[in-house]
């Protein structure tokens, strides 16, 4: 009997030792990319084209919310098509929205990068995923 409580004594020590090394997974809404990190600034990377070797990209982001983003095919002419405007954060604070009609328009925002997400603010997947990716160049 005695070995039966000893045993009952260590397994629900342990138990109660595992509770207290838990983690959260909760998300700290008081921090996040918006109000912790540097993000005004520019970036630039190439994505991939659909038929072509890429697209080099520019994205300026103010601290105003206002941005100016450039693009120009790789091996296409020398033509950059560029626009201007402003940008929304989401709820959040990890996303932005471009008001772009002609580019991409939703990137989250991380440390010195911005990935470009898809037509519905989602990441990208697959086997190009990671090239969707813009590094930060220069602060302003």
């Amino acid at each position: 009997m005695n070995r039966i409580i000893s045993t009952m004594i260590i397994a629900f020590s342990l138990l109660g030792l595992g509770a207290c090394g838990s983690t959260s997974n909760a998300i700290d809404a008081a921090h996040n990319s918006r109000n912790s990190l540097n993000w005004p600034g520019v970036y630039a990377g190439t994505i991939p084209a659909a038929d072509g070797p890429g697209i080099n990209v520019e994205l300026t982001l103010n601290s105003n919310e206002t941005y100016k983003i450039s693009y120009q095919y790789i091996d296409r002419g020398n033509d950059v098509f560029t626009e201007t405007g402003s940008f929304k954060w989401d709820n959040a604070g990890g996303k932005i929205m471009l008001d772009a009609r002609e580019m991409p328009s939703y990137y989250q925002v991380g440390e010195n990068r911005l990935i470009q997400l898809d037509m519905n603010g989602n990441k990208i997947t697959g086997v190009l995923a990671a090239n969707y990716e813009l590094k930060k160049v220069s602060d302003l």
